[in-house]
């Protein structure tokens, strides 16, 4: 179990989250994180079980908790601390319960992943808003000496945060200007309008709407030629349903 310690509302659209446990729990959310959400307004939710091989049992009928994953943008075992960005927009239960959440609100957390980077010479970065924690982690884990270019897709100026980088690697935010989230093309062309680096040690991380990392991922396959171990691709939500990581 968690608990919010602090909440900050980083852009109009996003509220980071200081969640606070034990060292054993804040060691296990991340940095993608499977976290239990529960109902706003639910008294008494019913938390699944989490058997040793990692299976999570529900309880039957209503549990008034949800599931959902995201990417923890700092954490901190030994001050027992977990920080989560959470986008809002959208009507998800998981933005609907940061939207409300306050100091001593409970959460839980079933489990852990990896994010599916891996250093290289020259990297491509290229995901939305839900991306931004995850960006911003292996940006802030990379070497000195990379290269690259991340391409950040956001509502507009306002929503954009600051991106530490190594020196060598562009950061550009494309912004959608009134576009609901999901609708434009922005990051698939901004990626198509990069010609491949030659001769690079080259790794592409790509998160967003499923739709446009699936137009992302296959000029990855297709024009730079790039095989299994040099992209990681994930939709992070899809179009016409509740978005759910903040990365």
């Amino acid at each position: 179990m968690l608990t919010v310690a602090t909440t900050t509302e980083v852009t109009p659209s996003v509220r980071r989250i200081v969640l606070s446990g034990t060292p054993e729990a804040v060691a296990a959310a991340g940095p993608t994180i499977s976290l239990l959400v529960p109902r706003v307004g639910d008294p008494a939710p019913r938390w699944p079980t989490v058997q040793r091989d990692g299976r999570i049992v529900w309880p039957q009928g209503s549990h008034g908790v949800s599931l959902r994953s995201y990417t923890a943008r700092r954490q901190d075992p030994g001050r027992g601390e977990v920080e989560i960005d959470f986008v809002l927009h959208g009507d998800g239960p998981a933005a609907a319960w940061a939207g409300a959440a306050a100091p001593g609100a409970a959460v839980a957390v079933a489990g852990g992943g990896p994010l599916g980077e891996r250093p290289a010479g020259w990297l491509l970065l290229a995901g939305d808003e839900t991306a931004l924690p995850a960006i911003s982690r292996i940006l802030a884990e990379a070497a000195p000496s990379t290269r690259g270019v991340a391409l950040v897709e956001v509502a507009d100026a306002a929503e954009e945060q600051p991106l530490p980088a190594p020196d060598g690697v562009a950061v550009r935010w494309l912004h959608r200007d009134g576009s609901p989230p999901g609708e434009e093309t922005l990051l698939a062309d901004a990626v198509a309008a990069l010609d491949r680096p030659d001769g690079e040690d080259l790794f592409a991380w790509v998160a967003a709407e499923s739709a446009a990392v699936r137009a992302v991922r296959a000029d990855l396959r297709g024009r730079w030629g790039l095989g299994r171990a040099q992209h990681h691709a994930i939709g992070y939500w899809r179009r016409g349903r509740a978005m759910s990581p903040a990365g």
